[in-house]
């Protein structure tokens, strides 16, 4: 008998959420009562929830039906990508003070009313005018193993060194009319910046989903994407077709100093089974 297919599902939401203790350990209860089925890692703050989780298809639906039951993510979206590798193990439900930390003191994903995302069919066409800048919105090992058409790499080596880039070139961005467009893996970090970067005098826009959405609603993104799509899992990048790719962590991070802990961390992901 072959083995059951797996797939891997991610998402996030910014809302305030009170008890954050008691709602993690509902969550892991929740993986109980499907026999464990469902590995991944989920994060919780005052500020939200972001997960990748993978699994069986019906253990992974189940899971995904248990948290929007959780009056906060009824409106949940669940971005599906496909698997070779089963991409978790064990599932780790973690809570810290931030979704996505970059420094910055006061900065919230709950703070900023103003609505700058674009649909992944709106993005193709905001991304070819002249007056755009395409700014990836990750770090430099995710942009060189792939990225869209035109777009600068920052060159950042962490998510908290971004905004120092932003700060380095806003006043020529806001001086020649530029709008930034800019893009992450799952739109979690743009969510994070956009409300910041805005205060500062920019015209932002953001790709509604990210990368991943990008690649769902878009079947030709290949006309736009230069290369692959790095994942935080086992299975380590992706196509635009949300398959699976050969690619191992050596590949991606080589024989750079400066990554040598994000190449050992990749090593020792969750025990392999």
């Amino acid at each position: 008998m072959s083995a059951p297919e797996h797939q891997h599902s991610s998402f996030y939401k910014f809302v305030r959420l009170d008890d954050t203790s008691a709602l993690a350990q509902r969550l892991r209860d929740l993986n109980q009562t499907l026999g464990n089925a469902v590995g991944g890692n989920l994060l919780l703050a005052p500020e939200g929830i972001t997960g990748a989780l993978g699994g069986p298809v019906p253990a992974l639906e189940a899971y995904e039906a248990g948290l929007r039951a959780e009056p906060p993510f009824a409106d949940l979206h669940f971005k599906r990508s496909f698997c070779t590798t089963r991409p978790f193990t064990l599932l780790k439900v973690h809570e810290k003070p931030e979704l996505v930390a970059f420094g910055l003191d006061g900065v919230t994903g709950l703070a900023d009313p103003r609505d700058t995302h674009v649909s992944p069919s709106e993005w193709r066409e905001l991304i070819r005018r002249d007056d755009v800048v395409v700014l990836d919105n990750r770090n430099h090992f995710e942009f060189a193993l792939g990225h869209f058409d035109g777009a600068i790499d920052p060159g950042v080596r962490h998510f908290r060194d971004f905004p120092t880039y932003v700060e380095a070139h806003a006043d020529t961005w806001v001086r020649e009319g530029k709008t930034v467009a800019m893009y992450c893996t799952g739109g979690i970090r743009c969510e994070k910046m956009s409300g910041w970067m805005s205060a500062r005098g920019l015209t932002v826009r953001q790709l509604d989903g990210g990368i991943l959405n990008y690649f769902e609603q878009m079947p030709d993104a290949d006309q736009d994407w230069r290369g692959e799509c790095f994942v935080f899992d086992k299975r380590i990048a992706i196509d635009t077709h949300r398959r699976e790719t050969a690619t191992t962590a050596e590949e991606v991070y080589g024989d750079d100093p400066a990554e040598a802990w994000r190449l050992a961390r990749a090593k020792r992901l969750d025990p392999q089974g």
